[in-house]
């Protein structure tokens, strides 16, 4: 009886290209192994955007239809994200909107794919990537859309429920993750995170300039 093969797996950084521009990183991005979420995942979803974007909006990870078309930001978390942009005064095409993680890590179930969370492994593992993208974009502004998002970066102790709204270390801010409106167990408790969202994304257009 043959052995169970270990999934290869290497480090983040020997995928990185060594030229780090958006294109050069997304199409090593492609072939990223960095941890175990490639082999159930269709296919890497890397950020997408204005490459002079003053502003970079950083999500959790791409979900089922994101997952399947490879871009972020295209299911209905992102077409709320898009409302909330237009109410805030931002245009999507002014925008560079990503993930933390570049893969969907979800649980089947039945014909249905459900979203969960990623792990801390995999967060820390698609971090060279996420700074990759920064270093190359160099925006102004960088809004963290989520508890996973703005962790990620801020690290373990962030709370987005309490640090919300605010300017931190001169370039982020965080809000809620459109996918938490969604999830809001009424209209009215829906309405009230929307605008919230808005009053962040209207902060970072202000900050931007």
């Amino acid at each position: 009886m043959s052995e169970k093969k270990t999934p290869p797996i290497a480090p983040t950084e020997s995928f990185l290209p060594h030229k780090r521009t958006i294109a050069s990183l997304r199409k090593a991005a492609a072939a990223c192994r960095g941890c175990p979420l490639y082999l159930q995942a269709t296919q890497t979803v890397f950020g997408e955007g204005k490459v002079d974007a003053r502003i970079v909006l950083v999500g959790e990870q791409p979900g089922d239809q994101e997952d399947l078309a490879g871009r972020p930001f295209v299911g209905p978390a992102g077409k709320l994200l898009d409302r909330a942009l237009a109410a805030a005064g931002l245009a999507r095409t002014a925008v560079y909107v990503t993930n933390a993680v570049k893969h969907f890590n979800f649980e089947p179930r039945g014909k249905f794919r459900l979203h969960k969370r990623p792990p801390a492994t995999s967060i820390k593992a698609c971090r060279p990537w996420l700074d990759a993208e920064l270093e190359a974009l160099r925006p102004a502004v960088v809004v963290l859309l989520g508890a996973t998002a703005a962790q990620a970066i801020l690290g373990p102790a962030f709370r987005v429920t309490r640090d919300r709204g605010k300017v931190i270390n001169g370039s982020f801010i965080a809000t809620l993750h459109p996918s938490a409106l969604l999830r809001a167990p009424d209209p009215v408790a829906r309405e009230e995170s929307f605008a919230l969202l808005v009053a962040d994304l209207k902060l970072a257009a202000k900050h931007a300039k």
